[in-house]
């Protein structure tokens, strides 16, 4: 059985009943797999990892150790919104590594998007074997939100930081639950599995992070920019009520710099980049007609708040032939 290829038979997992079903068979290959060993889970707080370790706490509890990288690619407050969620509020075993400096540093003058994943992939595991010496017991397991986009575009599309981004010398076992589901398979099961709703609808964020939404190769000043651009972005469309309506929707700033004016001044910044998407699987996504008043008013927020961007352009490509993320 090619573990890579989902069955040409598998039921897609639409109710809760179907949901119990997979819970139950995956709660039973986790124990089988992972016996009395103890797991890392590559925590990034996004529905796909959150479903892991919910799965994981049922089938191995307290062997399971999650860990949350800020590798500094991260949106405003995510980090902080992690740690409350999982340390404060679900109890997780949960070990936070602030590694801004060591991954921007890496990634220093690297403007290839492939380069940039694979870096970042690489760095990850890094970091979870660190983590992994310091437990001191035994750890053969490295957990992942692995979900069948993720192994579908890493073959031809773009290499997924947790597919084709992984290190040749990886010295752990890979525990992947849902790796043959779709992203709204997985939320069905969130749902099953008690997870806040929240948590469930969560808009996916790309295990890279800011780093493939920052174009090209990364500095920290438009990194900062693009951060306070897409907080901007996030905050007006939950005032809209957008929330949960559309599927995804982001910023991006590119590596060239264009020429505005402001206050009679010449000014030569960035653009930004308004993505938002909806699909049902992320195979393929379709750009919804927003409001103009309200595209208007984050484009006048953006241009007018943020430092260094002085253009904001909002992207009509669905996919295909574009794909959800720029890089």
């Amino acid at each position: 059985m090619d573990l890579n290829k989902r069955p040409d038979d598998m039921v897609r997992i639409t109710t809760p009943e179907l949901a119990q079903a997979f819970i139950a068979e995956q709660v039973a290959a986790c124990r089988e797999q992972i016996g009395d060993k103890k797991a890392l889970l590559a925590l990034s707080g996004g529905v796909d990892s959150s479903v892991v370790a919910a799965l994981l706490i049922k089938a191995i509890g307290k062997q399971l150790i999650c860990v949350h990288v800020n590798h500094g690619l991260m949106r405003k407050g995510e980090s902080e919104q992690v740690v409350d969620v999982f340390r404060n509020q679900l109890d997780a075993n949960l070990v936070y590594v602030d590694a801004t400096d060591r991954f921007l540093s890496l990634l220093d003058g690297v403007a290839e998007p492939e380069a940039k994943r694979k870096i970042i992939g690489a760095e990850f595991i890094r970091v979870f074997e660190e983590e992994a010496r310091k437990v001191g017991d035994e750890v053969s397991f490295l957990a992942q939100g692995t979900i069948y986009p993720d192994i579908l575009e890493s073959d031809g599309v773009k290499a997924h930081h947790n597919v084709g981004g992984l290190p040749d010398d990886l010295q752990f076992e890979l525990c992947e639950p849902v790796r043959l589901l779709y992203k709204d398979e997985v939320r069905v099961v969130g749902r099953e599995l008690g997870l806040p709703e929240n948590m469930v609808e969560r808009q996916p964020f790309p295990g890279p992070g800011l780093g493939v939404r920052c174009l090209g190769a990364i500095t920290r000043d438009r990194l900062e920019a693009l951060r306070e651009a897409d907080a901007i972005l996030r905050e007006e469309f939950a005032a809209a009520g957008l929330e949960g309506k559309v599927w995804q929707y982001f910023v991006s700033v590119p590596d060239f710099r264009v020429t505005g004016v402001k206050e009679g001044k010449r000014l030569y910044e960035w653009p930004a980049f308004i993505r938002a998407v909806n699909t049902v699987d992320a195979m393929t996504a379709e750009v919804p007609e927003l409001d103009w008043a309200l595209l208007k008013k984050i484009g006048d927020r953006i241009a007018s708040e943020v430092d260094g961007i002085c253009r904001v352009l909002y992207d009509l490509t669905p996919k295909p032939c574009g794909t959800i993320e720029f890089e």
